[in-house]
């Protein structure tokens, strides 16, 4: 099943949303939240249900049906693997019309006791990335009812790969650190381009993987925030009439880390394009109830009373929502996952304290990345760099 243009548009749009409250190194992926957030919104009622399809961009009674559609097609992309889990109380009566919208395999059963239950639910996040993302976000307690889970995992080859090396930057941040550089020559100039955005020139770099992915390297102005950076090379996957590609730059300074020369040379040889970035790779946890107004979940994580009669007529909010997402960039390709857990609680008496955790972070010259499916142009996976690889001291 193709994934449909409306359902990429949303997708996309929660991926550029999210990666505007991006400050520091983060990894993150909004196809995996997304048909949570749609199978909740068809299931909920009153300011959650509205809430909800706002943030998934459609109708409620559109979402779950937009949601089955995007899990088949991830299903059928090579290269990528989705699944989705569902785990109940044995107490907890599902309405039928809202569990017969879930594949019928993705419903198992809580027992009750926490901690084998939390330990099945990390050997399933664990075997359905391929040992990438190791535990399930969410933790099971004792009030937990329902947790519905996504697992998305993406590896891809370079169609070229690329030479590891040594690699000093000059100034900036990483200033006298030694490396894992990436060097390539490729005589296809159109790989790179340089876009004219409303915060900012961004370089854009295609990398081409196997099985139809790409990772596009998004290099910013300076003083371009991360969700700056992350924003304009979203936009730029529908429309590409401010991006300026290589084969049409002119000489000279002509884009964030960009020059094109002319020099001599012993031998002819047609116009190239060297790159070289640093090896990278991210790690990031995620609080979704922290961003609860970017996810649609005000509402949905207040205690009283319950907002999903259309998921089971026992009162529920929701109590966690967490997502562990990892992406690795290396000479030879890329991989990337992510699990994201909604974890559903009967309602009681309401919380009265909340410990809010802020944690600021300050980065000079990152760059973005997002991994792309190329056919649909749906972003799998997003991530902003500030730590990259360094070159290994033995070898050095």
């Amino acid at each position: 099943m193709r994934v449909t243009n409306v359902t990429v548009r949303a997708v996309n749009a929660l991926t550029a949303r999210w990666a505007g409250t991006a400050e520091s190194g983060t990894v993150f992926s909004a196809a995996g939240v997304w048909p949570l957030l749609a199978f909740l919104a068809d299931g909920a009622d009153g300011a959650a249900r509205a809430e909800l399809a706002d943030a998934v961009g459609m109708p409620a009674d559109e979402a779950a049906a937009a949601a089955r559609g995007l899990l088949a097609g991830l299903d059928a992309m090579p290269g990528v693997d989705s699944a989705l889990g569902l785990w109940t109380k044995r107490t907890l009566e599902l309405r039928e019309e809202w569990e017969a919208g879930l594949p019928a395999e993705a419903h198992g059963v809580l027992t009750g006791d926490p901690a084998a239950d939390q330990e099945a639910l990390d050997a399933w996040a664990a075997k359905r990335t391929g040992g990438l993302i190791e535990r399930m976000p969410a933790k099971v307690t004792d009030d937990t009812e329902l947790l519905l889970a996504n697992a998305l995992s993406l590896r891809t080859r370079w169609l070229r790969p690329f030479r590891e090396t040594p690699w000093q930057p000059e100034g900036g941040p990483w200033d006298g650190r030694v490396l894992l550089g990436l060097r390539r020559q490729s005589a296809l100039l159109d790989r790179i381009g340089v876009a004219d955005t409303p915060d900012g020139h961004v370089t854009e770099l295609k990398v081409h993987g196997s099985d139809g992915i790409d990772v596009r390297l998004l290099l910013g102005e300076e003083g371009m925030t991360a969700g700056q950076v992350l924003g304009a090379g979203v936009g730029l996957l529908s429309d590409r009439s401010a991006v300026v590609p290589g084969t049409r730059l002119p000489y000279g300074e002509v884009g964030p880390g960009v020059r094109v020369v002319k020099e001599r040379a012993t031998t002819p040889r047609p116009p190239t394009l060297e790159v070289c970035t640093p090896a990278y790779e991210v790690r990031s946890d995620h609080d979704l109830r922290k961003r609860h107004e970017l996810f649609g979940l005000t509402t949905a994580r207040t205690r009283v009373p319950g907002h999903f009669p259309g998921v089971s007529a026992f009162p529920l909010y929701v109590a966690g929502a967490r997502q562990t997402a990892l992406a690795r960039f290396g000479a030879l390709g890329f991989e990337a996952a992510a699990v994201t857990a909604l974890s559903l609680a009967g309602t009681g008496i309401p919380e009265l304290r909340w410990i809010v955790t802020t944690v600021e972070a300050a980065f000079d010259r990152p760059f973005a990345f997002l991994a792309v499916h190329r056919p649909s142009r749906l972003v799998l996976a997003a991530g902003w760099v500030t730590d990259p690889a360094p070159f290994p001291e033995a070898e050095w």
